[in-house]
């Protein structure tokens, strides 16, 4: 059986297929306990810098401009890196899911952090 990278709202009730639960975003979510969340880590310092989130302000027409943004911030980014690293090591024992608050599952920092992630979890 292959693990998987998964991306799932944090307002989702956390399954037992989850894995390592890795929260993604630089905020805390609104109105979530820690309790409630069920996570092993978060990884705020993988989440779009504060500018580039204010910019996009989850607008879809930006949703482009701001996923090549964000990719180059994290193509810089040694806590990237490492992240991409903790990420391979923890899908060796099991599924990794990046949980996020964002209501637009279309259009979200989530969804382009996993693009971002899967080749260099290939290899």
């Amino acid at each position: 059986m292959v693990n998987t990278l998964r991306i799932k709202r944090i307002y989702e009730a956390p399954a037992a297929d989850d894995g390592i639960r890795i929260l993604v975003d630089r905020l805390w979510p609104r109105g979530m306990s820690k309790e409630k969340a069920h996570l092993h880590e978060w990884a705020k310092d993988i989440a779009p810098s504060p500018d580039l989130r204010t910019w996009f302000g989850h607008k879809p027409e930006r949703y482009e401009e701001f996923s090549r943004l964000y990719m180059a911030e994290l193509d810089m980014s040694p806590a990237a890196a490492d992240f991409a690293d903790r990420c391979r090591e923890n899908l060796e024992h099991g599924n990794v899911t990046l949980v996020y608050a964002a209501k637009d599952t279309a259009h979200s920092h989530a969804l382009v952090l996993q693009h971002w992630l899967e080749p260099l979890l290939a290899k």
